[in-house]
């Protein structure tokens, strides 16, 4: 079946960025060609959109790194660690430029000054922190949140700063006065994310709520609110000339106007935990991040409606006017204010306070913080020399779209790129990874035994680089590595059923006459009508539903004892449905509670945890493993303690019965330690995941 045309939106690559768990991401907001990645592996990677290997390495945090985010020449990245720390590395020069202490807990998020070198920054601990990166440490700290501050964003004019968090309020900063000017308090949930309008007085946020609610900055009133989504809205993005805003939900893609508010596209993606956006060359990126791999999309936006019936041409120019929907709103003063003595001219213009904690600034580099190149060739193409009119990056053609047609293109990439191949293949063949990390396992060996590659019709033309594609007619070959064994796992995050052949419900392609195949097809396939295929689908149907329908109301069942307060009932009943379905479901719920664990619960959900590991879905084996952490960080002390007392004389019915429960959970921890050795070796994240799982419960044999 021939291509008509090609995608508007695509995944473009993915790729395994951290050796532990991705916490958050950002890309260049200038160019969205550059993107830094962090992780609970304590680092901060740098990566080149389009490319598969890391181009720099930023280690020093102690901690999980939590933020991060680039300055707005993209020449600085800003890391915050879950210690509260925040870190400043200088990536032309390849070091640590300061280090930054006040937190108490985690740091959220982070954001620069649009042009002086100040940053702003958000904390589980509630408080927003102004700094001055090259002089004074901490200069104002904003108080007034009362809870996780999830956002921190400046004005395009660098005098605001707007906050939001998991209080549902929105608040507005004067740096000037130090003081609030407003709080916007309609969300009926978390707000997620905060930005400003590039040009006008308008202010966008996004919440949990599935909602967008747009904000006169003038009159301080709301502009309007969007229908509600399906699900939360992770992150939003102007456009750069402020005539439409994006919104990026869990697995969808809006566009938005407003005055009135109204949906122009959207776009069905699948990229999951959605991290940023950023705007490259008519191309809308998204980013993504999921365990230990961060997925990169693209949008075409010369085929994205960006009004309610224009569609702007690839070729044509920006005007450099600032678009405002209503005509009358002020815009910002985006011009650098003139100052005597500048930087600190800047800095006097800036409520302060008494920094009377001299550990607050530490712009000593330390033997630690070290920052890795890892690709000078890369690196030397980003970051050039001061003096050279260049800067980095310089502008870069748009990414080619991929053909429409399903039969010639991957629904999920597979890796065909060579590790060291410096430039990226065309995108929709393309799923690059790190060369020291393992490949990433996309596909369940229970779909069909072909290839993707390998469903090309031959009169298709290829389109990717001979040098990094195997032949089409053989099988994919692993050379240069030992066997690794294959997982049968089901992917959490598949695109089709599993084991269905999507080309088993398109026209059978004719067979050339010399084919071995051909007699044998043409003997023994029969004609297949529509009404036969209607039929095989509907064919499991009426099961299917059965089986839902009698899952709801299991699910009904344990809600209804959970709503009692009787949480150690609500489990033993979920756990007698027999229903690993049911069991992944509380557990979700469980993790997300640690204050509701005992060691009674442990008891009763340990030997569920062992089925779960040996599951074949992903999504089980997740929820299983997320409960081991959740069970060995709380309760893998007061376990090895009771299991290595010696006895005691007497009689102590209350320690004899605490050490028998946390006999049995040592007992099912050891199981299912057996069981994750067994499958460490696997490929992609699952390994990765058991052989972090591995790592923790060693603890058990101190």
């Amino acid at each position: 079946m021939a291509a008509t045309g090609t995608k508007r939106a695509w995944k473009l690559q993915e790729f395994v960025a951290h050796s532990a768990n991705v916490n958050c991401l950002a890309l260049g907001p200038v160019s969205g060609r550059v993107m830094v990645t962090g992780g609970e592996d304590k680092k901060v990677n740098m990566w080149a959109v389009g490319k598969p290997n890391c181009i720099m390495s930023l280690s020093g945090h102690t901690t999980p790194v939590e933020s991060v985010r680039f300055g707005i020449s993209e020449e600085l990245v800003a890391a915050g660690s879950q210690s509260g720390t925040i870190k400043i590395w200088d990536l032309e020069a390849a070091k640590i430029v300061r280090t930054l202490t006040g937190h108490k807990s985690s740091i959220k998020t982070l954001d620069f000054h649009p042009y002086g070198e100040f940053v702003v920054s958000g904390s589980l601990d509630t408080n927003i922190k102004l700094w001055d990166v090259r002089r004074k440490g901490c200069i104002f700290t904003y108080r007034g949140h009362t809870n996780c501050v999830n956002t921190v964003r400046f004005s395009p004019d660098g005098r605001w700063v707007g906050s939001a968090g998991e209080d549902g309020i929105m608040k507005l900063w004067d740096l000037t006065a130090g003081k609030i000017i407003h709080e916007f308090t309609n969300h009926q949930g978390p707000v997620t994310t905060v930005e400003f309008h590039p040009n006008e007085f308008l202010l966008a946020t996004g919440s949990g709520d599935r909602t967008v609610k747009f904000w006169d900055l003038e009159t301080m009133q709301l502009v309007g609110t969007t229908d509600r989504e399906a699900n939360g809205v992770r992150t939003i993005s102007f456009h750069p000339e402020g005539n439409v805003l994006f919104s990026g939900g869990q697995d969808t893609l809006r566009v938005y106007g407003w005055e009135p508010v109204r949906s122009y596209d959207s776009y069905s993606m699948g990229w999951g935990k959605i991290g940023d956006m950023a705007i490259s060359s008519n191309q809308l990126i998204g980013a993504s991040y999921h365990q230990t791999n961060v997925s990169l999309y693209v949008v075409d936006l010369s085929r994205t409606n960006l009004s309610d019936n224009r569609q702007i041409p690839q070729e044509s120019i920006p005007t450099p006017t600032p678009f405002t929907a209503s005509g009358h709103r002020k815009s910002f003063v985006t011009d650098r204010p003139r100052t005597q003595c500048g930087h600190q001219g800047q800095t006097e213009q800036m409520k302060t306070e008494p920094n009377d904690d001299p550990s607050q600034d530490q712009g000593e580099e330390d033997s630690s913080e070290v920052a890795q190149i890892q690709n000078p060739a890369d690196y030397k193409e980003l970051f050039k020399p001061r003096h050279d009119l260049a800067r980095s990056p310089t502008i870069k053609a748009p990414f080619p779209a991929p053909l429409e047609d399903p039969s010639s293109v991957s629904a999920a990439p597979v890796s065909r790129v060579s590790p060291s191949q410096p430039t990226a293949a065309p995108v929709s063949r393309v799923s690059p990874s790190q060369p020291t990390a393992a490949p990433v396992s996309r596909v369940a060996t229970s779909q069909s035994a072909a290839a993707p590659t390998s469903r090309l019709p031959p009169s298709q033309p290829a389109v990717q680089p001979t040098p990094a594609v195997q032949p089409v007619s053989h099988p994919p070959v692993v050379t240069s590595s030992p066997p690794q064994p294959q997982s049968t796992v089901v992917p959490s995050d598949r695109d089709k059923p599993v084991g269905l052949d999507m080309n088993a419900f398109l026209p059978k392609q004719p067979q050339p006459i010399g084919s071995v195949h051909s007699s044998a097809v043409n003997n023994v396939q029969p004609g297949i009508n529509e009404s036969d295929v209607l039929g095989s689908i509907e064919k499991g149907h009426n099961s299917m539903c059965a089986a839902m329908n009698h899952r709801h109301k299991n699910l009904d069942v344990v809600r209804s004892i959970w709503t009692t307060g009787e949480i150690k009932t609500a489990v033993d009943s979920a756990i007698n449905m027999n229903d690993l379905a049911i069991v992944v479901d509380l557990l979700n719920v469980l993790c997300l509670k640690p204050s509701m664990w005992s060691l009674d619960l442990c008891v009763m959900i340990l030997p569920k945890v062992e089925e779960l590991a040996n599951s074949k879905y992903e999504n089980y084996i997740h929820a299983g493993c997320q409960a081991i952490k959740l069970v060995m960080k709380s309760f893998s002390g007061l376990i090895k303690t009771n299991i290595t007392a010696p006895p005691i004389s007497g009689v102590d019915i209350s320690r004899e019965e605490r050490y028998r429960k946390c006999k049995t959970c040592y007992e099912s921890l050891l199981r299912t330690r057996s069981i994750v050795e067994q499958k460490q070796h696997l490929v992609g994240k699952l390994g990765s995941t058991f052989r972090e799982i591995k790592l923790i419960l060693a603890a058990l044999d101190c």
